[in-house]
Parts: structure tokens; sequence; C-alpha cells
């Protein structure tokens, strides 16, 4: 079924538009709800606002929300000289690499890190905080291990308090870079969807912050079944494309998790599937590649590389139904009703798309590899669709505004 690969070039000045900084949502509107949504279906353009949402949704299809929960990954420590030091945590490495297991470790763990000042530390130095968690006073302590890439350990005592609680004191919220501003208050409950779950994210899954309990009632209501999966986001979600040829630029690996019933609802309700987010489009997209991989071989791991969806025959490739039975047997082979793994899968203009059929996602930023995704999925609409919300004035980025975009079929 594999063929030989034969990418395109993908050049980056050709998805790339002029964003001033003033169109950058710094913060977010006192109500969630109040954005714009703009709504893209077979060329036209309709500017809502977002509950509409309930309105251009079809009844009786499936919406897959991303229920990871942001945690707080920026951790400042202070030197006795008083040199600031700030650990920012991108992914677990001991006891587990599974971020679930690792936010539950207790009195140790190491993470692959980002460390901010780290040129005034010496070998073997230790950082100590303390403070005060779940009633009890908390001795934390970092040191780092390794610096090619960075490894830090953190230790505390008490020992049995896990290390979610530690993060969730300790920690500050992980801002996008391009907001240009320190996180505050309101920061911690906003940049965070209301259906969060999951702790694992250094990004929020934006497009899920206009949704608010009202919004998911009138969902319900009209007979939407609303599915949720995880991805958790990755730092490298804002890693800036430098290639000139796109598909040369690496790709973050970001971990997922599947439900059996996720895949019962894509084998039922095919051709009415839509998703919030880009992150929930990477992980449904990415499942079935999984289950074409199972198809070849029933033991495959579950780990979607950057271009295997570019490594076979249109043609030849098995229907959505028979990926997800090949899933949904190595689930009854495993014993289980869920599937922990990770992807790097990367879409761009000629992905051949398999399970969505339209995508709630905000306005990325020019030159992404969301724009890339934004253009794979509605084509050289993308620059209509971006004009559009320039025109008429949309908010950008994390805190801005929706759109709700239908795959041209």
């Amino acid at each position: 079924m594999k063929k030989e690969v034969k990418l395109p070039e993908i050049k980056l000045a050709e998805y790339t538009y002029e964003l001033n900084d003033e169109r950058i949502a710094k913060y977010p509107l006192a109500e969630r709800d109040a954005s714009k949504l703009l709504y893209y279906q077979q060329g036209k353009i309709e500017n809502l606002q977002f509950p509409d949402i309930e309105q251009v949704i079809p009844a009786d299809s499936v919406l897959f929300f991303n229920n990871t929960k942001v945690i707080p990954a920026r951790i400042f420590f202070r030197k006795d000289t008083g040199a600031k030091i700030e650990v920012f945590l991108l992914n677990p490495i001991t006891p587990s690499p599974v971020i679930s297991q690792a936010m539950d470790a207790k009195g140790e763990t190491v993470w692959a890190a980002m460390v901010g000042n780290a040129k005034k530390l010496k070998d073997g130095q230790v950082l100590n905080r303390e403070m005060t968690v779940e009633g009890q006073e908390v001795h934390l302590k970092a040191e780092i291990i390794s610096r090619s890439p960075f490894q830090v350990k953190f230790e505390w005592t008490p020992s049995d308090i896990p290390f979610v609680a530690i993060v969730e004191e300790a920690g500050t919220v992980p801002l996008p870079p391009y907001m240009n501003r320190e996180a505050e208050d309101e920061d911690k409950p906003r940049y965070q969807t209301v259906f969060s779950k999951n702790e694992g994210a250094v990004a929020a899954p934006t497009s899920g912050l206009h949704f608010t309990d009202k919004i998911l009632e009138r969902l319900d209501a009209k007979n939407i079944d609303r599915q949720e999966l995880t991805l958790h986001v990755s730092a490298g979600t804002f890693q800036p494309v430098k290639e000139e040829n796109a598909v040369n630029h690496p790709m973050h690996e970001e971990q997922i998790i599947i439900h059996r019933h996720n895949v019962e609802a894509i084998i039922e309700r095919q051709g009415n599937i839509y998703c919030v987010g880009t992150t929930s489009m990477r992980t449904l997209e990415s499942l079935y590649w999984f289950g074409v991989k199972l198809i070849e071989d029933p033991q495959a791991d579950f780990f979607v590389e950057k271009l295997r969806p570019y490594q076979y025959s249109v043609e030849e490739l098995p229907s959505v139904k028979a990926a997800m039975t090949a899933v949904l047997q190595r689930m009854d082979a495993d014993k289980t009703d869920h599937l922990q793994g990770s992807t790097e899968i990367f879409i761009f203009p000629s992905y051949p798309f398999q399970i969505i059929d339209g995508i709630i996602t905000n306005f990325h930023q020019p030159g992404s590899t969301l724009i890339m995704l934004v253009a794979a999925f509605i084509g050289e609409d993308w620059k209509k669709v971006y004009q559009n919300a320039l025109d008429k004035d949309y908010r950008f980025l994390s805190y801005g505004d929706a759109s709700f975009l239908l795959r041209k079929k």
C-alpha cells in the first residue's frame, strides 16, 4: 500500500499575511461566548456571533472536544543572590513519560524543560522554594541534571503530595509568547476551557475557550453527540517555521488519548463529524493513520509519524470504517477501552482528509503550521477567510475570535 514519497514543496512565503500587533487579542473578552464567529461553507462567508454555533452545526452530528487541562508550567525559583530562574515544563521523563502518570508522581520526578537564566546556575546547584500545598508546608527542590537537552529533577517533602498539586501551587500560566505580557490572575480560569479535565497541556486548545455551559446545553438539546478526547498541547505548537520549504519543519510530538466510544462515534456518524480545534483534528486524523498501521501490523505502536499520511496512494487507502475497526480490534486484544499514543502528524496542502467534515478554530499566526492545516482543509479560500476577518475587525490568536470552517468535498 505504501508508495514512494513524493512530497510537494510547501513554500512558507505563500502561507503568510500581515498581522499587526494591535489585532492580536492580548486579553479575553468579559464573556467567553461574546466573540465573533466566521462561518465558511462552499466558498461563502457569514459573519456571526459565537452563540450562533448551535444554529450552524447540523443536528444529530458529532462534535469532538479536546479535554486537556493546561498546567501552570512556568515555575520560578530565586537563588540566594536574588537571581530569578524559570523552569518551563515540557514533558516528563520519570517516573513515566506518560503525562497523566507523571502528574501523579510523589516525592520525585524528572522533566524535560526550558530553563531561563540557566547560565547563572552551576552544575549540581539546587534551587529551593517553600510553599503551602493542601494546607501543608512544602519544601520543593529543583536541580538541572542535564543541559543538552535540559532535564530538571524535582524533589519535595512531604513526599505524599502528587506533583500536580505542586505545579498548581508553584506554577504560572504559560501564556503564548506573542501576548508579550505576564500572566495575571484572570488568566488562570480564562486560559482554560470549561470542559478541561486531564492535566498536561502547556498551551490551551484555544477554540474551546469560547464555549460556556449554556452553549453546551443547547448543543445537547439539538442531539449533537459531544465526544471528548485528549491531546496534551506542547510548547512546540509555538515553534516558528523557519524552513523556506515548510515540509522540512521539525514537527513536535504530542501525547493523545482515545476512547472506545470515540471510535464507535466515528463509525456511526461518518460524513457528519466536526471538531473543536486543530488539536482535536490532529488527534482524529492521527487515529485513522494508526488504524492503517494496524491493518498492516496488528502490533504496531500508537505513534503517527510526521509524514506518514503522504506515503500512500489515496486510491488504495482503507476506508475509515476499516481503519476504526482495526483500532477496536486492538482495544479488544489489549482488553481496554482507551488507548494512549502520540502524534507528530503534519497536515499541509495535499493532505488526504479522512474523518473531519468541519472545524471550529481561531485565527492563527502568519506562516504557522496551523495556517497550513487550514489551507489544506479549505484550499486557497483560506486567504479570503483571513482577509474577511481582517476587514471585519476580528480579534486574532489565542484569546481572539472563532471560525467554523466546512471542508470542500
